[in-house]
């Protein structure tokens, strides 16, 4: 009895120890929340040029391309690309992406080289590589079969507050490492994010993805086609009644021997719902929502070639057909699904499901599941490990057979007779012989033990958005993303599946995520479970009930944070004339209020119209003018609603053409590096970097 007591101590004092520490592991996280985190968005106090350049000059401190072993990985990402190098069958490229830690984002733009012949990861430096991004797209060249080319993507502010578009354009020549940026003259495509790339011949095909506009997410449906001989960028005019791919980014985009082919995407469309949905009848009032769509719709691009003696910059003849739905899609649908090529099929991996349980709340299903989508016969198969067959050994009297080893046979035979002959001894003698069959050999030199890499019969764990690449046989899975209540996982992990035999998925390395900061809420719910743990631990001493395991945690995760794609409500036109009996007093008051504005005040941002500067700031603008009223003595209520707005118009766009000057200029620098339109997210109403928004 004493023992059981003095064991129950001892439990107790390890159990104290343990919350201890957890409690001081709380409290520097909390630290950090604290240090990380900015009232409001970071949108008006980063400047994104100067972070850039910044950058660029670091970059060019590096005087020649260099490739360095690195100890470890490459630190975790999302929304990077990941490519086998057409140049070396032993080498897997990796160029960009980010990380968002809960608090916040930081950006890459590393190319790391992982060598699957000697396990080993290399981090190449260059003093021209393109500056950091994610959502990029990248694909090998074709008919330039040795090269790769990139285009766009987006950096956003450590808050993710602001960010730019890219629409500068790159080749990397992966055998020397060396990064071109390619200038072409014409038209060449906008700005954009989650778009799509794949080659034809001497042809990169680019369609779709998404930009960011203070107002909206705009996704796009339009196709350019590179000429990798003639340099230069087409736009082809297809017919009005031809039918085509709706707008969308996250798709997949196969190279085909006549073309490509699309399949899937996500997009948000607008929809009409009722704005009061407790009230009754034609109370209720309608607004404009813009709700997530998963695509499952499938086409074929054709690509014709012009003639041969047709002029240099002739564009090729292209026709979208639209192809029947595959079969056996994978259900239910999912967004982030990504799909890799590989010899007439693609190979497809995860994804999420999101079920939206109210307007700002949803709950998400993710997958590991894989499949095989065979384009031809425009049918999905799902693909299942199977463990390999443990062939009996047979024994050494039976071992020997077939051609070859009936030729080792006759070769002993013959040097034991030579030997037999050289020894003076007869050819019935040889048989006794004993000879060295590797005395004429060099010696071999003794092998570095290879690292042992844990084999699983079971997929990944369950994300979306994973990074795939195939090299001949073998696909590589690279990181994803996973939610769990308001936390998002960046998985630090890479597969390897041998599709040829299906025989198990090899764990080359796995890292866990610490680089989550978390949020207070979170620790809240901590130490909600710790105080639970403590009266179940009381409960255990003084009546010995054993509490249970708990399960693991589910695949349906309920997500608390709000979306990214909260209702954007449509705009109502702000600009209109003001009535003509406003008095004279008021009159004056609006004087006064504009001698008031000057610094301090919301500022225009480059490619930023008067209207958008406007919908932007407007309640800062208002807030403004009543605090001018006041101070002179009239009271706001006295104006109407429509007044304060036009009185709040004007004094924004005298803002706006006051700074043109300094903007244009901004302009002109962002479009000669390459950068597009400056985009606030927290214009927008987003509350952050998680959540269904980033199923792209």
């Amino acid at each position: 009895m004493a023992k059981d007591k003095k064991s129950k101590s001892d439990t107790k004092k390890a159990k104290l120890a343990e919350k201890k520490q957890k409690q001081e592991k709380k409290a520097q996280k909390k630290e950090k929340v604290k240090a990380a985190k900015v009232d409001g968005s970071d949108a008006e106090d980063v400047d994104l040029d100067a972070v850039l350049a910044e950058y660029k000059k670091a970059q060019e401190e590096f005087v020649k391309v260099t490739e360095t072993v690195s100890e470890t990985p490459p630190k975790p990402r999302s929304f990077s690309t990941f490519l086998a190098s057409p140049s070396n069958s032993n080498q897997l490229l990796l160029f960009g992406g980010e990380t968002w830690n809960g608090a916040l984002a930081s950006f890459y733009n590393d190319l790391n080289i992982y060598y699957t012949d000697r396990d080993e990861w290399h981090c190449v430096t260059s003093p021209n590589a393109p500056l950091p991004r994610s959502g990029h797209a990248w694909c090998r060249g074709g008919n330039q079969k040795d090269s790769i080319f990139l285009f766009g993507g987006e950096f956003s502010s450590p808050k993710q507050g602001t960010f730019y578009h890219y629409n500068d354009f790159w080749r990397l020549e992966p055998s020397s490492r060396e990064w071109t940026r390619i200038e072409t003259k014409g038209k060449t495509p906008p700005a954009r994010s989650g778009h799509r790339m794949t080659y034809y011949k001497n042809y990169i095909i680019l369609f779709g993805g998404f930009q960011d506009t203070s107002n909206q997410t705009k996704y796009l449906n339009d196709l350019w086609i590179y000429d990798t001989q003639n340099f230069f960028w087409h736009s082809p005019t297809l017919p009005q009644a031809q039918l085509k791919p709706d707008a969308r980014s996250s798709f997949t985009l196969l190279p085909h021997e006549q073309g490509a082919v699309l399949f899937g995407g996500y997009s948000r469309v607008k929809t009409i719902v009722s704005a009061n949905k407790s009230a009754k009848g034609a109370s209720q009032g309608q607004r404009n929502i813009m709700k997530p769509l998963v695509h499952e719709d499938c086409f074929f691009l054709r690509i014709i070639q012009p003639s041969t003696d047709s002029p240099p910059n002739t564009p090729p003849n292209v026709r979208w057909e639209r192809r029947k739905k595959p079969a056996n899609t994978p259900s239910p649908s999912r967004a982030g699904a990504t799909m890799t090529y590989h010899k007439g099929r693609g190979i497809l991996f995860g994804g999420v499901h999101d079920v939206e349980q109210s307007e700002e709340s949803i709950e998400s299903e993710f997958f590991n599941q894989l499949y095989a989508w065979n384009i031809e016969r425009n049918r999905f198969f799902p693909l299942a490990l199977r463990k390999a067959r443990v062939q009996k050994k047979a024994p050494l009297s039976e071992q020997r057979i077939g051609r070859r080893g009936r030729a080792q046979a006759n070769e002993e035979e013959l040097l034991k007779q030579l030997a037999a002959l050289q020894a003076g001894s007869s050819v019935e003698d040889a048989d006794a012989m004993e000879i060295d069959l590797k005395s004429g050999q060099e010696p071999e030199e003794p092998e570095m033990p290879a690292r042992e890499m844990p084999v699983s019969m079971e997929f990944p764990h369950p994300r979306f958005n994973a990074q795939m690449a195939m090299q001949d046989d073998i696909l590589y899975i690279y990181g994803g993303t996973y939610e769990a209540k308001d936390r998002e996982y960046t998985f630090d992990d890479l597969y390897a599946i041998d599709l040829g035999k299906m025989d198990g998925c090899k764990q080359i390395f796995k890292r866990e995520d610490d680089t989550w900061v978390g949020s207070d809420d979170e620790d809240d719910e901590d130490e909600d479970e710790d105080e639970d743990e403590d009266e179940g631990e009381d409960e255990d001493e003084e009546g010995d009930i054993e509490i249970p395991d708990e399960e693991p945690e589910a695949l349906m995760s309920p997500s608390k944070r709000k979306k990214k794609e909260v209702d954007e409500m449509s705009l109502a036109d702000t600009a209109s004339t003001v009535d003509s009996s406003i008095r004279d007093d008021e009159s004056e008051a609006d004087t006064v209020a504009t001698s008031v504005v000057d610094d301090g005040l919301p500022h225009p941002r480059p490619f930023e119209s008067r209207r958008e500067f406007f919908v932007r700031t407007s309640n800062e603008w208002q807030e403004v003018l009543m605090a001018s009223l006041r101070w002179i003595g009239i009271q706001p209520e006295s104006l109407t609603v429509k007044e304060i707005k036009t009185k709040a118009f004007e004094l924004s766009e005298e803002k706006w053409w006051d700074c043109r000057e300094e903007i244009t200029a901004l302009e002109d620098e962002q479009e000669a590096a390459g950068i597009g339109e400056v985009v606030s997210l927290a214009d927008k109403g987003d509350t952050g970097a998680g959540g269904a928004g980033r199923r792209r």
